[in-house]
């Protein structure tokens, strides 16, 4: 794959995101800004009894940034607020170079995909966006 950071998951969930759109009944949310590159987003869960029900997103950026959340949002709908921790964690870990295990590239699934955009300084922050968005959604009310 080399450097070649337009995998078929990126372009996938970039061209056509299920988890694009303006949630109604969300119980948070939290806007997320790339100043670098002016990425925006606003992140909406519904979480009820600490499982993420529901996870959507609304905003414009870079193919990076757009399927990044869209693969978040699909990986942490149906798990509690702890897992989605980890696996933001995890992703944002890998995405600065960290070595993953086979288990966590598991648990990543399609996530995984990304790894080779932490090879490209410029665009780590495009990635990380819709991560550290959910980690500012579950910071700030205290999950």
């Amino acid at each position: 794959m080399g450097n070649n950071i337009y995998t078929a998951a990126l372009m996938e969930h970039n061209a056509h995101p299920d988890y694009k759109y303006d949630m109604e009944n969300a119980t948070y949310e939290h806007e997320g800004i790339n100043p670098s590159c002016g990425d925006e987003m606003v992140l909406k869960l519904r979480i009820e009894n600490n499982v993420i029900e529901e996870a959507a997103f609304t905003g414009h950026g870079c193919a990076v940034s757009q399927a990044s959340a869209d693969i978040m949002a699909d990986l942490i709908t149906g798990e509690t607020v702890e897992e989605a921790k980890r696996l933001s964690a995890l992703f944002v870990g890998m995405i600065q170079g960290k070595e993953l295990s086979e288990q966590d590239k598991e648990d990543l699934d399609e996530a995984y995909e990304l790894e080779t955009i932490g090879r490209m300084p410029a665009r780590v922050k495009c990635a990380e966006l819709a991560w550290r968005t959910l980690d500012g959604i579950l910071e700030e009310n205290g999950l």
